[in-house]
């Protein structure tokens, strides 16, 4: 049976639970009057196992279907005129991960990994909006199986977030709603399809996503824009 949480945070599990979780065994054992102690290494273990959960998601198989590549909350859906990688114009779609999201990664539609690019940047809060064209950020392009159309995933570090974890490289193939990589910390994840390809949004600003199973939207590749 597959445990709960992701292997790409295995290294924080071992080092900050376990420190955390041997605490609160040696306090208890100590007793009175350190006992009252248990509750700071306890939230911290909690915290730890909280961050790097990874739950099973049922992925939607329906066509054309575009599934969430993260776990949060839309911020922003805009039109840019020029993105990377695909090239032209493209609808963008912005997800904020709070601490308390689930931070694992996931490709929004079957592809093959044509691009990955590092972007430096700043460490601004990833609540804002000016954090998404100046914060360091690592971007994922596909090709998708179904109309082989380009699509860019942006996976972009807050003011807490450090590391970004992309666990896979140009040549691999990923299934809609596989998991690709992590940010660790509150972070943004950015989502661009282009602008030539049909795409129906179903979600608005405010909506709460959930990654590899919420649908963003629908493309229709071979219908008229």
């Amino acid at each position: 049976m597959r445990l709960p949480f992701t292997p790409y945070g295995l290294r924080e599990i071992l080092l900050y639970g376990g420190v955390s979780a041997a605490a609160v065994a040696g306090l208890l054992v100590l007793g009175s009057p350190w006992h009252f102690l248990v509750p700071v290494p306890a939230l911290v273990l909690v915290f730890v196992l909280s961050f790097f959960r990874d739950p099973a998601r049922r992925v939607p198989a329906e066509a054309g279907a575009v599934v969430s590549p993260a776990d949060g909350r839309v911020v922003a859906i805009t039109d840019v005129p020029q993105e990377e990688f695909i090239g032209g114009p493209a609808t963008r779609i912005d997800i904020f991960l709070a601490v308390y999201n689930v931070h694992v990664n996931r490709a929004p539609l079957a592809g093959e990994v044509r691009y990955i690019e590092d972007r430096q940047g700043v460490l601004i809060n990833a609540m804002k909006l000016e954090a998404g064209e100046r914060n360091h950020a690592r971007c994922v392009g596909l090709v998708t199986d179904d109309g082989g159309f380009p699509v860019l995933v942006r996976q972009i570090v807050g003011a807490i977030a450090r590391r970004i974890v992309t666990a896979v490289r140009p040549g691999d193939r990923l299934a809609k709603g596989q998991r690709f990589g992590m940010l660790k910390f509150g972070s943004r994840t950015q989502l661009s399809i282009p602008k030539s390809v049909p795409f129906a949004v179903w979600v608005k600003v405010g909506d709460r996503v959930r990654g590899g199973a919420t649908v963003l939207g629908t493309v229709r590749p071979g219908e008229p824009v």
